[in-house]
């Protein structure tokens, strides 16, 4: 993750409202923060909206961050956590409503990422397969620590919980994925030896398409 804020001083001109200095932390910040929200939330226009709404959130209640400390990133990646936590509850009842709608008919997509962003899908949807199993909190730590590259106690200043319940997290998901990666190849390659092939977490090992500069 960019990181070009130096600690306090940014966050004294934060607190004051200094729309210069949020700028350059957007600018910082924003395809990290549409990053994460798109891991979590397996959606590209929803981590879009996340991404606006972790913003807004952050200046709404700049009042609030702690005057004291390093990177900003926690802070920002801590708001997008729980504002995706949201827009998934919204997204499943949305998604609930539809599946008792007919669908609408197909319409030709001549754009030229098309292929792209069809291949995307699929290993957005493998990533989120492999996630499924697992619980919210262990979805989210390992979002931040594995992927958005937070250490333990930026993770645990995200979350707002102690370093030791980051650790113990994290050790159960990566320990839960691997056995329900395990169980998953197991039922569709029942032929194959315990580890061979590419399983989801495989896919969910490798890097989406995400947004760069």
């Amino acid at each position: 993750m960019r990181d070009t804020d130096d600690g306090d001083g940014m966050r004294a001109r934060i607190r004051a409202g200094d729309r210069r200095a949020f700028a350059d932390l957007y600018e910082a910040h924003a395809r990290s923060v549409y990053n994460h929200a798109l891991r979590l939330t397996g959606d590209w226009s929803t981590a879009e909206e996340v991404m606006s709404e972790t913003f807004l959130a952050a200046w709404s209640h700049r009042e609030q961050l702690e005057p004291e400390g390093g990177s900003l990133a926690p802070w920002l990646l801590g708001i997008a956590t729980h504002k995706a936590y949201n827009a998934n509850r919204g997204l499943r009842r949305r998604r609930t409503f539809l599946a008792h709608r007919p669908p609408p008919p197909p319409t030709p997509d001549f754009a030229e990422e098309a292929a792209g962003r069809i291949d995307d899908s699929r290993r957005l949807a493998a990533v989120h397969a492999a996630l499924s199993g697992l619980r919210r909190h262990e979805r989210e730590v390992l979002a931040l620590c594995v992927w958005s590259g937070l250490d333990y106690a930026q993770a645990a200043e995200a979350l707002g919980v102690p370093v030791g319940t980051v650790r113990s997290r994290l050790s159960r998901a990566r320990a839960r994925l691997g056995r329900l990666s395990e169980e998953h190849q197991e039922r569709r390659e029942p032929r194959k030896r315990r580890g061979e092939g590419r399983s989801e977490a495989v896919f969910a090992a490798l890097p989406l398409r995400e947004e760069n500069s």
